[in-house]
């Protein structure tokens, strides 16, 4: 659990209802049924229009990843790592075998197959560079998914903000129209700017933030994997695997 997201997010809710009743607004004033039909549901309807539904579906599913982000255990790894060395110089490759089917990570499983099948530390390295970079990729394109949807909402608030305003020139012959009729103009600016720097926004770097940890561990998964196959002294890839620590 990460415990600066779900602070983050109790904050930032505290900070608009609490700002708004210090500044004399009160929490009524932030609720309109036009402001979120506007701002939130012309945001997904513009996202939707943009993403394949494969993409807004792997997004969706990405999201949890803000607070719970995908566990790296870099030094676990790296004794996983250095355990199936000493098992390869010991007993060769295929000693390797019984140990596949014991790993859940499938990238892990699969650098390890390789490495038991004994393929040329080249064709290794390129066959796990390819699938990490279409993991990367494919997990990048749904933090794009929240980024693009932080770039809408705010767009769409001032476009409900100036429909609110167009509703009270009509209004103009009734004084006591305008003043309720202008607060409520801004409530869909409120909604899409403090949905995309709260929310949006936030989400997309952070979900950046556990695809790079991400990539970073499967670097060095591929250099742990490569090490093994070209028969390496067990220190030496510990030492080398080391510096991912840092």
């Amino acid at each position: 659990m990460d415990i600066l997201s779900a602070i983050g997010f109790v904050l930032a809710l505290v900070a608009v209802l609490v700002g708004a009743v210090l500044k004399g607004a009160g929490i009524h004033a932030l609720l309109s049924a036009a402001a979120f039909m506007i701002v939130v549901v012309g945001t997904f309807a513009a996202i939707f229009i943009q993403t394949p539904l494969a993409v807004f579906k792997h997004a969706m599913a990405r999201i949890s990843w803000v607070f719970k982000p995908p566990p790296l255990q870099a030094e676990e790894l790296i004794k996983k790592i250095v355990e199936w060395s000493t098992i390869a110089r010991k007993q060769g490759l295929l000693g390797l075998e019984p140990l596949i089917d014991k790993e859940e990570d499938t990238f892990v499983k699969r650098g390890l197959q390789l490495v038991v099948d004994g393929g040329e530390p080249d064709a290794i390295r390129n066959i796990l560079e390819v699938e990490m970079g279409v993991r990367e990729h494919a997990d990048n394109r749904a933090a794009k998914v929240f980024e693009g949807m932080g770039i809408y909402s705010p767009t769409l608030g001032i476009i409900g903000a100036v429909l609110g305003l167009m509703a009270v020139m009509q209004n103009l012959a009734d004084p006591s129209k305008l003043g309720h009729g202008i607060a409520a103009a801004f409530v869909a600016t409120i909604y899409g700017i403090g949905l995309a720097n709260l929310f949006f926004l936030p989400v997309a770097n952070k979900l950046k933030v556990a695809i790079a940890g991400l990539s970073e561990s499967r670097e060095m998964v591929i250099e742990g994997m490569i090490s093994i196959a070209q028969g390496e002294n067990p220190r030496a890839i510990e030492s080398k695997l080391q510096g991912y620590l840092h």
